[in-house]
């Protein structure tokens, strides 16, 4: 096997394991183009190239370029874990379109998880009722801010916690204006 084949396949691996995260959403219309998947793909390529040249290295005869293939995989790995953990290009809308999935997962696992237990039965019900609004009113914010986005010299509003608050009162279906018993399941 050459080069061009170990690059196509870590390139096709890399794609398939971004398309493949999308499938564990509840519904398809939660699905939705996020950095921060883009960078975990990155990130997972970055070291599968890592370990398949490390198991077929005696197939690759020329170190130079094995020794730039790691080296180009190991900073990818580091960008992306970097981009990831900092969340550096994530702005409202992009936080917003990669919480979407990841809540779309909570009430998937939360409706068709096998509880027996009613504490567990009560807090999976809660976890769908907050993942159910709170995917409404992100849909509702992304619409507002694609129509008008922030200026680009607001400021970054840290968190509750970075501000040392208390966090916010939780939300029901009447202070969102969303019935989440009327959500198709």
């Amino acid at each position: 096997m050459g080069y061009g084949r170990f690059a196509a396949m870590i390139a096709t691996s890399t794609v398939l394991m971004f398309v493949l995260m999308y499938f564990n959403t509840y519904a398809l219309e939660h699905v939705r183009f996020s950095e921060t998947r883009v960078y975990m793909a990155l990130l997972m390529g970055a070291a599968m190239a890592v370990v398949m040249l490390g198991f077929m290295f005696g197939m690759y005869k020329d170190t130079r370029l094995n020794v730039a293939i790691l080296a180009l995989a190991l900073l990818i790995f580091g960008v992306s874990l970097w981009l990831v953990r900092s969340q550096r290009t994530v702005g409202d809308v992009a936080y917003m379109k990669a919480m979407i999935p990841h809540h779309s997962i909570a009430v998937m696992t939360s409706e068709r998880a096998h509880i027996r237990d009613p504490e567990v039965r009560r807090l999976a019900d809660a976890i769908i009722d907050a993942q159910v609004r709170e995917i409404a009113e992100m849909e509702r914010n992304i619409a507002r801010l694609e129509a008008n986005p922030p200026p680009a010299t607001a400021p970054d509003l840290p968190s509750y916690r970075a501000r040392g608050a208390r966090p916010p009162a939780p939300e029901t279906d009447e202070s969102a204006g969303i019935d989440t018993t009327k959500v198709p399941r």
